[in-house]
């Protein structure tokens, strides 16, 4: 099992190693999970997921279909969303080698398994960035073999935590969806008066999530913030008429937090690093306490990159540009603004500049359909599956990333479980 996280973690924080740069651990396990996939398809297996793959692919192709319009009609040589497609096969083979090695150890495989290896993933992660935050030996070890802009992340005016491949808003982005996982199965579990000591796991591991992923990435927070919205809405606690299933849970909750909330209180006037940790991953709430406003330094360096397309071609179509001109095109000639085309780092105005509307409708319908697919095969966690598009698409306000390695696991997930009607019936 230990084995089979470590897997889970080399497709969900996808690393290059320094002696292998240029192909990362997703690239490998994709190489692997695609033959095998191949192999039972031409065996006649997996109809019925074929043609789901199928519109899956006709709605990538329209993203590369919209990036490629943007960097010929443009003029640029900035190919990254133009070929999405090959990206989304490499999550999907990466995610098959995944579901399947958890079948064979486990004979079965479900939407609550998959989500245990990748909290058990998150956890490990976590816990490793505060070992080589505070373990020379293993921090030197580890950059010495890992390949993942560590020179970036450990330059004294960014200084960030890392694990192995999980950092940032990439690191952030992927705690959240796990949070929101959680937040479902943590509510189904009291429900269905599971152990108490089951319920107990799940809160703490929660906790320890929210808590030290927002150490790493501040993002983390999105996936929080939804999970206690979902759970106030759910519970009835804003009409005043509190469901009963909530009851131990609301119980609970406040058990693990008056644990929780005690024992990083006297971390943080003993330990200065984790004082430090601390201010940092909460800032605004700490900004509020001691000046009144809610301030937050990389937020309100986000309101300065809410830069708007000035010509209807670009609005249309895009720039062609995704990443810095400089770093891409040695042509580029135009004005040079931070690190991002246009100054902007914000996911729904990178994608405008990058391939217009038109591309980032097609990728709004893209992850549409992605979480029908698997609402379709899960119907029991409709809210969880709508919850994480919330997280892809909140997340979108900050930076450009998406989450479909997430949902290409549930998707994959069914290749070993039979014919699904539910799934036969997108086909039309």
């Amino acid at each position: 099992m230990l084995f089979i996280t470590m897997l889970t973690s080399m497709y969900f924080f996808p690393f290059e190693f320094s002696f292998l740069p240029g192909i990362n651990t997703k690239m490998m396990m994709a190489v692997v999970g695609l033959f095998f996939f191949g192999y039972r398809m031409a065996q006649g297996k997996y109809g019925y997921i074929s043609r789901n793959l199928f519109l899956l692919t006709l709605f990538a192709a329209g993203i590369s279909l919209c990036g490629f319009l943007a960097v010929t009609i443009n003029e640029t040589p900035d190919y990254a969303y133009a070929t999405y497609l090959i990206s989304m096969w490499v999550w999907i083979g990466g995610a098959y080698a995944v579901c399947n090695i958890i079948k064979v150890m486990h004979g079965d495989i479900s939407f609550r398994l998959i989500a245990h290896y990748l909290m058990a993933v998150c956890i490990s992660q976590c816990v490793l960035a505060m070992m080589i935050d505070n373990m020379p030996a293993l921090k030197s070890a580890i950059d010495n073999v890992v390949m993942q802009g560590q020179s970036f992340l450990n330059e004294s005016n960014v200084r960030r935590l890392y694990g192995i491949g999980a950092s940032l808003d990439v690191a952030g982005t992927r705690f959240s969806a796990v949070l929101v996982m959680l937040a479902y199965i943590i509510r189904q579990a009291f429900e269905k008066h599971e152990h108490i000591a089951v319920c107990l796991i799940y809160l703490v591991c929660f906790f320890a999530i929210a808590v030290m992923g927002n150490m790493i990435a501040r993002t983390t927070s999105v996936g929080l913030i939804i999970a206690l919205v979902y759970w106030v809405f759910d519970s009835g606690l804003l009409k005043l008429q509190v469901n009963r299933k909530y009851l131990a849970l609301l119980g609970t909750f406040l058990v693990v937090l008056l644990v929780v909330v005690p024992l990083l209180t006297v971390l943080y006037e003993t330990n200065p690093e984790v004082r430090k940790l601390l201010r940092f991953a909460f800032e605004g709430f700490f900004n509020l306490a001691e000046k009144g406003t809610w301030e937050v330094a990389s937020n309100e360096k986000l309101r300065t990159m809410y830069v708007f397309p000035e010509t209807m071609k670009t609005w249309i179509i895009g720039d062609g540009y995704f990443s810095s001109p400089q770093n891409v095109d040695p042509y580029y000639t135009g004005p040079i603004r931070g690190g991002y085309y246009m100054g902007t780092d914000v996911g729904y105005l990178r994608f405008i500049f990058y391939f217009g509307t038109l591309g980032l409708s097609a990728f709004i319908f893209f992850m549409g359909k992605v979480t029908q697919l698997c609402i379709r095969q899960f119907r029991e966690y409709k809210v969880a599956f709508l919850m994480l598009l919330a997280v892809n698409f909140i997340v979108w306000f900050k930076v450009a990333t998406d989450i479909f390695l997430v949902f290409a696991l549930f998707l994959m997930s069914s290749t070993e479980n039979g014919e699904d009607v539910a799934i036969e019936e997108t086909v039309t």
